[in-house]
């Protein structure tokens, strides 16, 4: 067997053992947490709460914040989905009907990537509010998984471009400076 193909094994059985997570607490909170996700609304929240009690930290937290989430997006559903085709994990894995599963590319994990770009930015410029915004974020990530919509290796790649994200963020504006004294 090839490295490869250990990787993929593990990554179906991980998988798989999320998806069959039977825990009623979770299995209530879970939905929950991926609606608020849907379309970006948790962060959208969080930084209208960061912009309107967080006086000048908190505005720049919250504009590196929707910066870096828009860049993981436009990487991870704009580029990486169209440029990798991969199928969701079998419906027969999920024990709960899931009503609007995606027929997109699992691969990668927008909303990972979102909510980790979102959420690693945030942490550079309020290490406080970053650690608030971990816990939603970490909680998506698993959510995406134990929903059936995408693979951990999807939910890997999706936090490795958010934090791609946040880091290019932080790092812009100075090279644009630096750029610009040249």
């Amino acid at each position: 067997m090839s490295v490869r193909t250990d990787l993929e094994d593990g990554d179906r059985r991980l998988g798989r053992r999320m998806t069959s997570w039977r825990w009623d607490p979770a299995r209530r909170a879970l939905p929950v947490v991926e609606e608020a996700a849907q379309h970006t609304k948790l962060w959208w929240g969080a930084a209208f709460v960061m912009v309107a009690a967080g006086g000048w930290r908190g505005r720049r937290a919250a504009a590196a914040g929707v910066v870096s989430m828009a860049v993981a997006e436009v990487v991870s559903n704009g580029v990486v989905k169209q440029l990798w085709e991969r199928r969701r994990p079998p419906q027969e894995w999920v024990p709960d009907e899931v009503p609007d599963r995606p027929d997109s590319s699992s691969f990668p994990s927008g909303h990972t990537a979102a909510a980790v770009g979102f959420t690693a930015a945030v942490a550079g410029v309020w290490p406080l509010a970053g650690a608030l915004c971990a816990v939603p974020a970490a909680v998506v990530a698993g959510e995406r998984v134990h929903a059936g919509a995408h693979y951990p290796s999807d939910v890997a790649v999706g936090a490795l471009i958010g934090l791609s994200a946040a880091a290019l963020t932080h790092r812009a504006p100075r090279l644009a400076v630096r750029a610009a004294l040249k």
